[in-house]
């Protein structure tokens, strides 16, 4: 009888992997990303609280795997380098690889439960593949909480201290000139609260009620102002607004001309688009009340405006830096990848039988628009760690 054919196991014992490469790489930027070791030390609350539960017991499932699968690779590969295979080898190789070889739990069945013939104990098994399976959705899990939370702190924690300094600075001016010191009272408690719940459930946080706050502080600022001074301080604010919108032109052309240069060349998912309606209108009727004299209405409308305006340029920068951001790190692995074949060239490896189709395969991904960098990056990587692990085994 012929032994079944070890192809697809060696198919996929390369892909495994290749895939654990990856996959040590990110749990190790998943470990040092700042939001996950904040909501580590944090003592959390609310849906924040709730949502990083879950994900602290999938990255035990994570790491749990990655042990458990690192393992059941190893002993793949060092069965199947062995010089000579037997049929039992290989149907070994192939078992370990392809079949129900992982055993992730063990649960002994209580004497009172087990039939006379019944087993004293049940395992649990997988394949590698659905181990890594398993793997890919509790990685998504604890990454998706920590990338949210950390984006939440990151945007809002900034604007609370902004909306801090403004409260204190009205309320020196309140003490100084006199004005209604409830109202800022009032800014003040909310603040409070606010910034008391960001800081332990960042996804529980209202970002309303930090506009609200702001709302207040503008109109307990308009309230203490006289009207000459609420004159000159918001022609002020509105020249600065003025050049705020040159600056947001400026950010969208940069923008428009960044997102354009990397059309088609990269994945359409990959590249950021920033949307949102015209904000030129809304600073004309500002414009509009100011010429008419209307100043007590101006202020929450600027504050507004300039709120959004400061929201967009950084959004449209934000999304200029990824999109030429896109083509630098192609470029670079480009080069990452010439200075390899060129290394192979000088060991002599420049048509080995392995590393050609891994060099080939490179080159096709980040040849070929549009460029999927993920992909081309785990290509890159393959190749490279093929043609190092060829020379340490060679000598060459």
């Amino acid at each position: 009888m012929t032994a079944p054919s070890i192809a697809p196991a060696d198919a996929e014992l390369l892909r495994l992997e290749t895939a654990m490469t990856a996959i040590a790489a990110n749990l190790v930027d998943l470990d040092d990303n700042p939001a996950r070791k904040d909501l580590d030390k944090t003592k959390l609350t609310g849906k924040t609280a709730e949502a990083w539960a879950d994900a602290t017991d999938a990255l035990a499932q994570l790491w749990d795997g990655y042990r458990m699968l690192t393992d059941a690779i190893a002993q793949a590969r060092s069965l199947r380098d062995q010089r000579k295979l037997s049929d039992a080898d290989r149907a070994t190789f192939v078992h370990r690889v392809l079949g129900k070889s992982i055993t992730l739990s063990t649960t002994t069945v209580p004497l009172a439960q087990r039939g006379l013939l019944g087993a004293g104990q049940v395992h649990t098994t997988c394949t590698p593949a659905e181990l890594l399976s398993a793997m890919e959705a509790a990685f998504q899990t604890a990454v998706s909480v920590a990338t949210r939370a950390g984006e939440v702190w990151q945007r809002l924690f900034p604007a609370a201290a902004d909306a801090t300094a403004s409260v204190d600075n009205v309320r020196v001016l309140i003490r100084l000139h006199g004005g209604n010191q409830a109202t800022i009272d009032e800014a003040d408690r909310r603040l409070g609260r606010f910034t008391a719940a960001l800081a332990t459930d960042p996804l529980g946080v209202e970002e309303r009620e930090l506009n609200a706050v702001r709302d207040l502080v503008a109109r307990a600022d308009a309230e203490r102002t006289s009207a000459a001074e609420l004159k000159e301080t918001l022609t002020h604010r509105l020249a600065e607004a003025h050049a705020l919108a040159g600056e947001l032109a400026e950010a969208q052309g940069a923008a428009e001309a960044a997102r354009e240069k990397a059309a088609d060349r990269f994945r359409e998912q990959d590249i950021i688009r920033v949307r949102g309606g015209d904000l030129r209108p809304d600073l004309a009727a500002v414009d509009a009340l100011a010429a008419a004299g209307q100043w007590a209405l101006i202020s929450p409308r600027l504050a507004d405006w300039t709120r959004r305006a400061r929201e967009r340029v950084a959004a449209l920068r934000h999304a200029t830096a990824h999109n030429d951001g896109l083509l630098v790190t192609r470029n670079e692995l480009r080069g990452r990848l010439d200075a390899y074949r060129a290394k192979a060239l000088r060991r002599g490896l420049g048509e080995d039988g392995r590393l050609t189709p891994l060099a080939d395969a490179a080159h096709t991904a980040l040849y070929t628009a549009p460029c999927d960098l993920d992909a081309a990056r785990v290509a890159v990587n393959a190749y490279q760690d093929a043609l190092t692990g060829t020379i340490a085994r060679d000598g060459r």
